[in-house]
């Protein structure tokens, strides 16, 4: 039995070698990113209250409280958790929650630790049952119990955990469990940016590619972002590439649009897929009510990517409604896309 008992905790030790994801040092930031709250553009409410939580923990000298980030993608989450370990000057442990597959993979994770380390988990959502249930005590009492062996080898090994701070980012909060979700003491919801916001957002990053571009260009750029930072620096991206081949100086409104036409992207942001799932609609569907499953087939995509890439923006920006029969484009969705419900009947039947 002690021989069975030492190879069990000879493989526990070995699991925890194998599956911590080592990261002494920060990890290399996008240098688009800003490093600190004062750099950082949006998102005022949050950015304040996130400062006070820090400073209060760093004059106490505690580890911060648990943070959970959620909303839509590319409005900032994993930049903050950037921000909030820079401010603390501790150590930014990223995983995702994909990654963490079996249990031992998050008590490898958690007994690695240091005091008042950051660990990012994105995608926190996506966490397997199993391995969400160590998270409880270890977030809550900073200790997990891991067994080993089964039967009568079976062995609870208690492990004590440095004071760390668990920063969640998800897409999808309501998948949540309610144990998880009650355990973070800071929850704080990222909503679309507004164009003043990005407008500065995209003077910043042209700052800092060393672009010329004048105000004016800049809230064209932010006009075409759909309300994310994300896509106006890759835009800006775009746009860079445009002029260096072209050999253009300065950035200027018909650059900006000879840049974004090439990629598909229109005055409002919309591209080739969001201008199809439109069509689709307005045409084939009479403007609708259609299922997700309809479109779907239509388009040849994939369900998820239409309601999780697609159809956001087009909600918020009201071109499509949701009803309990399916999705219906609204008057504004077409004259975006130049149809008249008249005319678009008259094609199904040509």
């Amino acid at each position: 039995m002690q021989d069975k008992e030492s190879n069990n905790e000879i493989i526990f030790s070995e699991n925890l070698e194998t599956n911590f994801i080592e990261n002494n040092d920060k990890l290399e930031v996008n240098f688009l990113r800003p490093t600190s709250f004062d750099d950082y553009v949006g998102q005022k409410n949050i950015i304040e209250s996130l400062s006070i939580a820090v400073q209060a923990s760093k004059k106490r000298d505690e580890a911060l409280d648990h943070v959970l980030f959620y909303g839509p993608p590319g409005l900032g989450k994993t930049t903050l958790s950037y921000i909030i370990a820079n401010q603390i000057e501790s150590n930014f442990i990223h995983t995702s929650g994909p990654a963490l597959e079996r249990p031992a993979d998050a008590v490898g994770l958690l007994s690695n630790l240091s005091s008042k380390d950051i660990l990012f988990i994105d995608e926190i959502h996506r966490i397997p049952k199993t391995v969400e249930e160590y998270l409880y005590s270890a977030m809550e009492d900073f200790r997990v119990d891991f067994i080993t062996g089964s039967g009568a080898f079976g062995k609870t090994i208690n492990l004590r955990l440095e004071n760390f701070t668990l920063v969640g980012s998800t897409t999808r909060p309501g998948l949540l469990s309610s144990p998880l979700r009650d355990r973070f003491g800071l929850n704080y919801h990222l909503d679309y940016y507004d164009i003043k916001d990005l407008k500065n957002i995209v003077l910043r990053s042209s700052d800092l590619m060393k672009l010329i571009i004048d105000e004016n260009s800049a809230i064209e750029v932010a006009k075409r972002s759909r309300g994310t930072p994300r896509i106006a620096n890759r835009l800006l991206r775009r746009v860079r590439d445009y002029v260096e081949v072209k050999n253009i100086k300065k950035i200027e409104n018909l650059i900006i649009n000879q840049s974004l036409e090439i990629e598909g992207v229109d005055s409002l942001g919309l591209d080739r897929l969001d201008r199809e799932y439109l069509k689709i609609i307005a045409i084939n569907y009479e403007g609708g009510p259609v299922g997700i499953e309809a479109i779907s087939a239509s388009l040849n995509e994939d369900q998820a990517t239409l309601a999780d890439v697609v159809e956001p923006f087009l909600l918020k920006i009201g071109f499509i409604i949701r009803t309990s029969q399916g999705r219906k484009i609204t008057s504004a969705g077409y004259k975006h896309i130049n149809i008249k419900l008249e005319k678009a009947i008259q094609n199904k039947f040509n």
